[in-house]
């Protein structure tokens, strides 16, 4: 019963980068500019597309749906870590309200692993098989894609926050992180948590190498047509719209598979600090420069919308 209480009453504060204020004031200018050019790219993308009939086909329906992922993604974590840097780690999150950033990061950022295949198989098609394309990726196939990618991400991530926020928590209510992860709040529970690390690791593992898999067999058809195709023109068109989605699959997929399928005895609190910045800061404020500067029909909807004003 007593532990019972102390879970419900427990408040969670994040260890500060530096103890030094001034030190925790510079790092919060270029997490704020990160978090703020993260919006308007993002949005920018997603706007664009929606005006631009030219865009209005399944490849930038996905473009900008992960342009909207992405900007409630980073929702999730920049206000609150914001606030602690400010504060030095003294802005507290209730048990209830690290359970939603935790549950909402995870829903997102599941529904982004999944959509990236989406976005490979999309390709898939468009290379391999053009003549059918419009044909395979109706629009009601599109949106039946990105509704599965929500409700996946969904049922990835409730049982999870549902399991992990039973565990008991008492005294230390520390998070050596900047935000609600899962290994780090795991890491405070006063309680045998195997059974949970390992729910976590299998979780993770099927949620990152099937969407993963996916994309690498996509790929793998999608490079044996290119080889097979006669036009340069064809070749460098289909390697500039491929070679923007593997970059953003490899920032993502790379980051979350070192903090989520490391082994327990190899995790640093540190360095899962560090390159969980990479993936909630850096890689949305990314996303839309490099799907921009790469695809030519992007770029030139976007000079388009610039000269209106």
């Amino acid at each position: 019963m007593e532990a019972v209480n102390a879970t419900a009453e427990v408040q969670f504060f994040f260890r500060p980068f530096s103890p030094d204020p001034e030190v925790q004031k510079a790092i919060f200018v270029p997490f704020l500019l990160m978090y703020l050019t993260s919006l308007s790219g993002n949005a920018t993308v997603a706007v664009v597309v929606q005006t631009s009939p030219s865009l209005h086909v399944p490849m930038y329906f996905f473009l900008a749906n992960l342009a909207v992922l992405e900007i409630f993604y980073t929702s999730s974590i920049a206000p609150l870590a914001l606030a602690n840097l400010l504060s030095m780690g003294k802005t507290p999150v209730s048990l209830a309200g690290c359970g939603t950033q935790m549950f909402f990061f995870v829903f997102l950022g599941g529904a982004d692993c999944v959509l990236l295949a989406v976005m490979a198989y999309d390709r898939l098609v468009a290379i391999c098989q053009p003549l059918r394309y419009t044909l395979i990726m109706h629009w009601s196939l599109c949106v039946e894609l990105m509704a599965g990618c929500l409700v996946l991400g969904f049922l990835l991530s409730l049982p999870l926050t549902i399991l992990i926020f039973h565990l008991p928590f008492c005294h230390n209510n520390e998070i050596y992180h900047f935000y609600c992860d899962m290994p780090a709040v795991m890491r405070l529970a006063c309680a045998d948590t195997r059974v949970h690390m390992m729910a976590l690791y299998v979780i993770s593992f099927i949620a990152l190498s099937i969407p993963l898999l996916l994309i690498c067999i996509s790929y793998g058809f999608i490079m044996a047509a290119i080889v097979q195709m006669r036009s340069a023109e064809g070749r460098h068109r289909a390697c500039s719209t491929c070679s923007a989605h593997l970059s953003v699959v490899l920032l993502q997929y790379g980051c979350t598979s070192f903090i989520y399928l490391s082994p327990r005895s190899s995790y640093s609190p540190e360095m899962g600090r560090l390159v969980s910045v990479v993936y909630t800061f850096i890689t949305p404020v990314l996303n839309p420069l490099i799907y921009s500067m790469r695809n030519k029909e992007l770029k030139e909807a976007l000079k388009k919308a610039l000269r209106k004003f």
